[in-house]
């Protein structure tokens, strides 16, 4: 970081140098070269100096004040603006930037640069209402395509920031047809608005918004779960189910995340049998752990241990995972406890604490963009903030 910071101090040099340069080219016709040229070096190479020994801070001072804000050197100004934010230090931004609004010169494509640079500098200081109202005023008064693109950009990350949901959905439905990739964020937004919809028991609202979502993303697990929940709860089971059997489809990394509610409502459809066959269809699909275990608890509790312990060694066998291997380790030591074998076998119950060790803090979900894992499943990524990368984590030590 601190290379970086050295970094863009010296290529800001190299641009004042040549603003310094072009200052002082137009003022020799003014006035004579032996009386300005000692001054403007000073000035420069004195920045330099601080530079080179490495003290940012004395450098920039510098060379801000050795740069008069004219048409040549306002980029300069605004580069410099943005190294201080990068350097955590937006204060000093705000009021580079807010002293080149205050110039009456200014182009309007310059102007709006500068405004859009200001917005940036408030929303790293955590002062978002100032900034959504700067970026309101540009998209308003913009006549630069550039900067008014990148101001409504800024406002929906704001907004979403915000968990303004409906603002940014407003923002960005003009944009869905020339911007594709906007329509998975925007189905997730309406997913966050079904959701405070079901909490305040607006349920048909709730499906409303779920079945735009779908309409934006055709591949949105989230709004298809909610929708298999509300199903549920009305005690429309079968439509839960059917629901619920369209996300292999939708992206099969997310059959770990719908076991549970398609074990629920077969349950309450008490439809054992049905359970089994879905599983089977799904073993067929993607042969994870979540749907070995849930197969072997049903022919556990059906055909007793033995028969789980011989169709779970099966399957593990194509399909091998630390978490199966847990699994069935405690069905071969609940086999000896029923045999009479006391105490239970050493070598079992070291693999036992083995498989615990290694399963315990293990991360279940990861997000396919950056990296990051978690435990829960979050449908926007905290770190890189990209809404549906956050899927469970399968293979050999997933799901």
């Amino acid at each position: 970081m601190h290379d970086a910071v050295l970094l863009g101090v010296l290529l800001a040099a190299i641009s004042i140098g040549f603003g310094l340069g072009m200052r002082h080219g137009s003022r020799r016709r003014r006035t004579s070269a032996a009386s300005r040229s000692p001054s403007l070096s000073r000035e420069y190479f004195v920045g330099l100096n601080y530079l080179l020994n490495e003290q940012p801070d004395e450098a920039i001072n510098t060379f801000i004040n050795a740069l008069d804000v004219n048409s040549d050197t306002v980029e300069t100004h605004i580069a410099l603006g943005k190294l201080f934010r990068t350097r955590g230090e937006a204060d000093k931004a705000v009021s580079i930037h807010q002293n080149l609004l205050a110039r009456p010169a200014l182009s309007p494509a310059t102007n709006e640069h500068i405004q859009l640079e200001l917005a940036r500098d408030f929303m790293a200081l955590g002062v978002h209402d100032r900034a959504q109202r700067l970026l309101r005023t540009l998209l308003e008064q913009s006549v630069n395509s550039t900067y008014h693109q990148a101001a409504k950009r800024l406002l929906v990350d704001l907004l979403e920031r915000e968990k303004e949901w409906q603002d940014a959905l407003d923002v960005v439905q003009p944009m869905l047809k020339q911007q594709p990739g906007m329509r998975r964020p925007a189905a997730h937004w309406l997913c966050e608005l079904a959701q405070v919809e079901i909490q305040q028991a607006s349920r048909a609202l709730a499906r409303k918004h779920l079945k735009k979502a779908l309409q934006l993303d055709e591949r949105c697990v989230r709004a298809t779960l909610l929708l298999a929940e509300l199903e549920m709860e009305n005690g429309h089971y079968s439509r839960t189910i059917e629901y619920l059997s369209r996300i292999p489809r939708q992206d099969i990394a997310h059959i770990p995340t719908m076991i549970p509610a398609l074990q629920r409502a077969y349950e309450r459809n008490n439809d054992t049998a049905g359970f089994e066959t879905h599983l089977y269809q799904l073993l067929g699909q993607a042969p994870y752990t979540s749907v070995i275990v849930s197969l072997g608890e049903l022919i556990h509790h059906r055909d007793g241990v033995d028969s789980a312990i011989e169709c779970t060694g099966e399957w593990l066998r194509e399909a091998p995972s630390l978490g199966g291997l847990d699994y069935l380790i405690d069905l071969y030591l609940e086999s000896q406890r029923l045999s009479g074998k006391t105490p239970p076998d050493t070598r079992l119950l070291l693999l036992k604490h083995h498989t615990n060790a290694l399963l315990e803090g293990r991360p279940r979900h990861r997000c396919r963009r950056c990296g990051f894992a978690s435990d829960s499943l979050a449908w926007q990524c905290p770190s890189c903030r990209r809404w549906g990368t956050i899927k469970p984590i399968t293979g050999v030590e997933g799901e």
